[in-house]
């Protein structure tokens, strides 16, 4: 059995960010991609405090090959 590291909310927000940074996208063309403004991109990406990890987690899903397993959030191959 793999252990899994499990992520905490402040961790998704980095890596959504990191992720998305490493697809190319810009947070405005990856927020009318997920139908979110850029002003919720930016707060998913910048304010970890801020209750988007459903947000986080499809961002982390669109611009990686990774899925998001929870409820405590791990990350697993597609």
């Amino acid at each position: 059995m793999s252990k899994k590291r499990i992520l905490m909310e402040s961790e998704l927000a980095a890596l959504a960010k990191e992720f998305r940074e490493k697809s190319g996208k810009t947070k405005a063309a990856l927020a009318r991609e997920l139908g979110v403004t850029r002003a919720t991109m930016q707060d998913a990406e910048e304010r970890p405090e801020a209750s988007l990890t459903k947000l986080r987690c499809r961002v982390i899903e669109t611009c990686s090959s990774l899925k998001v397993m929870g409820p405590g959030f791990w990350l697993e191959r597609k």
